[in-house]
Formats: C-alpha cells, sequence, structure tokens
C-alpha cells in the first residue's frame, strides 16, 4: 500500500498484527496485508476480500502454510490488545464459548462435530476473550482458542466430568483465561472476567480464583454452601432469609416470549463458601465468594419467568452501588455475543468461507475476528462516547469520502462526531430506521464501511497520482 499517509487499514493492521513472530518477516508482511484487505472488504470468502489474481494467489498460499501458526497470531493480537488496555483503570474480559460452522456436505475437510451427531453440522469450536472498556466499549482480542471436536458419540455425564481436566473442552477455558490474565500482567492491567453459567464449573472456577484479577460467574445450578457452624445448606435458601439490599429498575425490550417493561430487581447479597466437589475423588474444595443476586420482583407477567441472576463474583462488594456494578459488570458480557454476530454471519461472515482444512479457517477466522471487533468497536463508540471526535477512528481520507458520499460535492467543513460518522455510515449500508430512534446495528454499519472504505482509497490514490 503506497501513500505520504498511511490509510486507517494499513496502520490498523500494522497496530494489530505487526509485531507477530512467523518465524519469515516476510509472512508477516502478508500477515499486515491481509489484515487491511480484511479490514476494507470484509468476507468469510476469501475471493471476496482480495480482488486480483496474485492477491488471491498470495491469501490462499499463507492460509494453507502449515509453518503459520495461528497460535502465535493470536498472541500478536493478545498483546496489541493488552496494550490498548494500559490507560484503563480495569477492563471487562467477556469470555465465551461458540461453534464456526461450515459447508462440508462430502465431509472431506477435516472439520468437527458441531452440536449434535444427529445434526451432521461440521465446522470448528471457539472459546474467546474479548476486553470491554468499562463504559462498554470493545478493545480488542485477549483470547482465541480453537479446535474440532472429535467424531466419538459424546460420554455421559459422569464419564465425562470424571476425566482429567486435560481430556475435557474445560481446559480451553481454563488456558484462555490463563493466557488473557498473563497478557493484562506484562502491562499491569486489573482484568474483570464475566463468565456466563458454562463458567460455573469447580476447574474454571479455581482457576479463575488463581489469578489477580477479578471475576463474575453466574450460577448454573443452586450450589451447595458450608455455613459457619460447619453445616450445608442451599445457596438460595440461604440468600431468601437475607435482608433485602436494595432495588433498582431495568428496562426490558421486547423480546420473542417476552414482554418489555420496566423490571423491578430485588438485589441481596451474602458472603458464602461454595462447596466445589471433585467427581472424580470426591474431595471438596471450597471457595469463598461473594454472591450476588438480583431477581425479577412483582412485575413479572403472568406467562413468563422472572428475570433471575445469580452471581460469584471475588470483586469486594461493601455496598448496593458496589454489588450493582457486579451486576452491570456481568451484562458487558453481552458484548462478546454481538461480536460473535458480526463476526460469524454478519458483515465479516466467517461461516460462509470455503476454506478446505481447519488449519486454513482457523487463521482466516483469526483475521476476521479482529476485523469484527473492530466494527463492533464503532457501533459501541457511537453509543457510549458520542461526542468523541471521529478522527480518532478514521483517516482523513475515510472522513472526506465520508462527508462526500452523504452531502455531495459541498460537504461542511466542521469535522463530524463519532455518533454522527457512524449515522452516515449506517445510512450508506441502508439503515432505515433512522427516526425509530434505534440505534444502527453492525450489519448496515459493516455495509456502510466497504463502501466508505472503496471511497476513501480512490481519494488516496488520486492525492498519490497528484503528487
Amino acid at each position: 500500500m503506497s501513500s505520504t499517509t498511511e490509510s486507517t487499514a494499513w496502520s490498523w493492521s500494522v497496530e494489530q498484527f505487526g509485531q507477530v513472530d512467523l518465524g519469515d518477516s516476510r509472512r508477516t508482511a502478508r500477515l499486515v496485508q491481509m489484515g487491511a484487505a480484511a479490514y476494507e472488504r470484509p468476507s468469510g470468502k476469501v475471493a471476496a476480500v482480495f480482488t486480483s489474481d496474485a492477491g488471491r494467489e498470495g491469501a490462499y498460499d499463507f492460509l494453507e502454510n502449515d509453518a503459520v501458526a495461528v497460535e502465535e497470531i493470536v498472541e500478536g493480537l493478545r498483546r496489541a490488545t493488552a496494550k490498548r488496555c494500559a490507560d484503563q483503570p480495569f477492563v471487562f474480559v467477556a469470555v465465551d464459548g461458540t461453534s464456526v460452522t461450515v459447508t462440508d456436505r462430502a465431509g472431506k475437510k477435516n472439520m468437527g462435530r458441531v452440536g449434535s451427531k444427529a445434526n451432521g453440522a461440521r465446522g470448528l469450536k471457539v472459546i474467546d476473550a474479548l476486553a470491554v472498556d468499562s463504559r462498554g466499549t470493545p478493545v480488542g482480542l485477549l483470547g482465541l482458542s480453537w479446535w474440532a471436536r472429535g467424531e466419538q458419540a459424546p460420554l455421559k455425564d459422569h464419564a465425562r466430568q470424571t476425566r482429567p481436566l486435560e481430556e475435557r473442552e474445560t481446559r480451553h477455558w481454563v488456558e484462555t483465561v490463563r493466557q488473557a490474565g498473563d497478557a493484562l500482567d506484562e502491562r499491569g492491567v486489573r482484568g474483570w472476567f464475566q463468565i456466563d453459567r458454562e463458567g460455573d464449573g469447580r476447574d474454571l472456577l479455581q482457576a479463575l480464583q488463581q489469578t489477580e484479577h477479578w471475576w463474575t460467574v453466574r450460577s448454573n445450578r443452586d450450589r451447595n454452601i458450608e455455613l459457619a457452624d460447619g453445616d450445608v445448606s442451599k445457596l438460595r435458601s440461604e440468600l431468601e432469609q437475607r435482608s433485602m439490599s436494595g432495588l433498582y429498575t431495568l428496562p426490558v425490550a421486547a423480546h420473542p416470549g417476552r414482554c418489555p417493561r420496566e423490571a423491578t430487581m430485588v438485589v441481596r447479597v451474602a458472603r458464602v463458601v461454595l462447596r466445589l466437589r471433585d467427581k472424580k475423588n470426591d474431595h471438596i474444595t471450597r471457595l469463598e465468594v461473594t454472591a450476588v443476586w438480583a431477581r425479577e420482583h412483582g412485575t413479572t407477567p403472568s406467562n413468563e419467568a422472572p428475570l433471575d441472576w445469580m452471581l460469584y463474583t471475588n470483586r469486594p462488594v461493601e455496598t448496593l452501588d458496589d454489588a450493582l456494578m457486579v451486576v452491570w459488570g456481568y451484562s458487558q458480557r453481552w458484548r462478546v455475543e454481538e461480536f460473535h454476530k458480526t463476526w460469524k454471519a454478519g458483515d465479516c461472515d466467517i461461516e460462509s468461507s470455503q476454506l478446505e482444512s481447519p488449519e486454513a479457517l482457523e487463521r482466516w477466522g483469526t483475521i476476521l475476528a479482529a476485523t469484527a471487533v473492530r466494527i463492533e468497536r464503532l457501533k459501541r463508540l457511537a453509543r457510549e462516547h458520542p461526542d468523541t471526535p471521529a478522527s480518532i477512528e478514521l483517516s482523513p481520507y475515510e472522513l472526506c469520502a465520508l462527508k462526500t458520499l452523504r452531502f455531495g460535492a459541498n460537504p461542511p467543513n466542521p469535522q463530524p462526531t463519532i455518533a454522527q460518522a457512524v449515522s452516515w455510515l449506517a445510512e450508506l449500508g441502508g439503515f432505515a430506521n433512522k427516526y425509530s430512534g434505534k440505534p444502527p446495528g453492525a450489519t448496515v454499519l459493516g455495509r456502510g464501511i466497504k463502501y466508505l472504505r472503496s471511497a476513501a482509497r480512490i481519494l488516496e490514490l488520486q492525492h498519490g497520482y497528484e503528487k
């Protein structure tokens, strides 16, 4: 990419991938080129991103190169993200698992089983860790662990739970948490891990407790707790006997099976000792945590279950505000689900990939994952930091192209805010609900970014020719 001023795509890709050690500087240079191309034209199909024969051939060669270790690409992303977190008081780290499903009708791509064996879906499993700043804006990826499931039938619960950790998929959760924590430690940044009910297991809870970071995990069952006198009780029954710590209201949006409303949430807090049983040998490990229970009261429609979050955390909780911060922090876990939507089926659409090997899919999927975070970051910045100048995220060429596309030959001179720029981008992408009060989503924003980057590239090339 040649111009006197680096494009945003190129400089972004250098920041993300420029320090990745692939054993040969030419491979790193190719990775940076591919990251910039994916930034400008995100798509799960390689041929849609690289428009020249030489570009496509180089991309396929890179993706099928056994010398390119996806772990090193992920490590580069992890370090780049931790560096960007260095000025934050703390960052939320949303950890979640998902599947990348691809078409493999002939069964020749060596992908793993996804979902039940009966449905026949093929693809790869992933655990990811997304850094989110204290106001809810994605920062970058702190972890991405890939694997393919074997073909054996799923084991029964007891047989699965009594295997060693290294033989269970839980090991990917533990390793992702460890690596994310290590990357933040190198920069002296406090992390606050946010994990859904899949994290409520002995091995992961112990791994979280061994870090120097805060964590919150949602309970997936009514656990046994140990009382001060040594007796054993159930967590929910004990908290029901505690006095209410406070109330708050929660706006509930309309959703299939859920009515819109202002839910009244009752909060109870207690310091408890969880009894974590090792099912291999029945050994009990005691883990002291703070339980924060937020449950809807008095506003639940008759045909719905009340909203109910039982959360474990190691963060100090001394006041109602502390408890509400735990609840709000857990809600930031949803940022990773929004990232999954953009990455898998939205603008990046990794599930449309036609790559022939799991290794190539891992490499390409990792590059597109960084691009999906970028799209989600723009979306959230417009909502959480609307008055921020758009110039912190868009290059001069992109800003010029955006104003010209939006206003024609006589665009306004003042620099737009990030909220204005994102609104214009969404309109380019076909956003039709600008009067509904709803903010634009990642899909229309992604389409607008594609149009913008093509126009900005023409301006950039024109500037080079004029010089």
